[in-house]
């Protein structure tokens, strides 16, 4: 991962993620180099670890409270804890799944005041992409796979814009 992540290159990065233990650890690893104000946009079918890499983000980051899917409360703060590297900072945990499609989704998105929770807090989005990227000048992307008949996912990470 190193330094070019943190610099906001567009170098892309992969790594293949065997357990569930390795997608939280991809987590807290790209948490080292999360601010107040970064947007992350998870994309991936369901069972891909979208909400496993959120456990990791969140254990990297410190914050208070057990992350678990926000699909029927839409969105989840947790509030800034202990973080052992950098500033505390919380983080709002997004399901964007039943935001639906076309201008009432994005009505919603607006509801939710997210561009509001970026000034003080990491953003991460779950089925976001195509959607959320308006709230920032750029945002770090993740695309989870799973492999077919296999619990090995595929992860690939860059920021954008």
């Amino acid at each position: 991962m190193g330094d070019d992540l943190a610099a906001g290159t567009h170098t892309e990065h992969s790594a293949e993620l065997p357990t569930v233990e390795d997608t939280e650890a991809l987590g807290r690893r790209l948490a080292e180099q999360l601010h107040a104000g970064d947007l992350v946009v998870l994309d991936g079918p369901l069972g891909a670890g979208k909400t496993a890499l959120t456990r990791g983000i969140a254990a990297g980051l410190g914050v208070q409270g057990r992350v678990t899917s926000p699909t029927f409360v839409i969105a989840r703060e947790h509030r800034p804890g202990d973080r052992t590297q950098g500033e505390p900072v919380g983080m709002i945990h997004v399901d964007a799944y039943r935001l639906g499609d076309g201008p009432n989704a994005l009505d919603e998105l607006d509801a939710l005041d997210l561009d509001t929770d970026l000034t003080a807090a990491v953003v991460v989005v779950e089925w976001g992409e195509g959607l959320v990227e308006t709230l920032t000048e750029r945002h770090l992307r993740v695309r989870l796979r799973r492999e077919p008949d296999s619990d090995v996912r595929t992860a690939t990470w860059s920021w954008v814009g």
